[in-house]
């Protein structure tokens, strides 16, 4: 547990920036795996796009995690050469990316949830998150959009395609909940009204979820073990092996230029 005592204003808003940053960077690394091999050219081009707009968003969370920890380093620094319990990334950006079905569903459970985060946040007092957010925004409802009609179309296709949809909602859905977990560093951040009330966005996100679900035949289990790790650095083993690829080249080559 972190000790509020021991933890000053600019610290708490160092690691809340680190944890929005991490989670964009690292699900933007995950989808970019799709680039080349998406199911046709269009959509390839579309989900390395949005891969794309998901790195832009990390690079501006960590430049301003870079400026507020005042050591000289920058958000190259910060992306490349930490080590996986550095990282405070959600736990479900992080998974496998599985078959397309699984991706999809995945990413609309993301964007739902970033929607009303990203909403939220442009109403905060730190004008540099305000910022980022509102620049978010607008790209977000675009990966909503395009995600949800993804499930949509896979959920009311064929037999397979719902098939695959359903089994890639079971493998995702337990790392849901730890998107509203909240901790020290909310509640302080959130006396200053910089931070996000969790609590308040939970209500909106599960209404639309689940009624979004009921159109593509999906109920949303009970009683299932929910996942959790990221607000303490904890990950699953898939983190690990990601970062050896992401890092491989700024390690072997450091202050390397191009």
């Amino acid at each position: 547990m972190l000790n509020l005592n021991k933890m000053n204003a600019n610290e708490a808003l160092l690691k809340y920036t680190l944890r929005m940053g991490d989670s964009s960077l690292i699900l933007a690394q995950r989808l970019c795996e799709w680039t080349g091999i998406g199911p046709f050219l269009e959509e390839d081009l579309a989900l390395t796009n949005i891969s794309l707009d998901l790195f832009g968003r990390a690079k501006s969370l960590l430049d301003y995690a870079a400026k507020l920890e005042g050591k000289g380093r920058t958000e190259d620094d910060i992306a490349f050469l930490r080590n996986e319990r550095e990282y405070f990334n959600a736990l479900i950006t992080e998974l496998p990316n599985g078959d397309y079905a699984k991706t999809m569903i995945r990413q609309a459970l993301i964007d739902c949830f970033d929607f009303h985060f990203y909403t939220a946040l442009t109403k905060s007092k730190d004008e540099t998150l305000a910022g980022i957010a509102a620049k978010s925004i607008k790209e977000i409802t675009y990966h909503k959009r395009h995600s949800f009609s993804w499930v949509m179309r896979f959920g009311n296709g064929t037999d397979e395609s719902a098939t695959r949809l359903h089994h890639g909602f079971i493998e995702v859905w337990p790392f849901t909940a730890e998107l509203f977990e909240m901790n020290e560093i909310d509640e302080l951040l959130l006396k200053q009204g910089i931070a996000v009330n969790l609590n308040d966005i939970k209500p909106l996100w599960e209404k639309e979820i689940k009624a979004f679900l009921a159109e593509v035949s999906i109920t949303v289990p009970e009683d299932v073990y929910m996942q959790t790790g990221s607000r303490k650095g904890v990950h699953t083993e898939h983190l690990g092996h990601l970062l050896s690829e992401m890092q491989a080249l700024p390690r072997m080559h450091p202050g390397a230029k191009w």
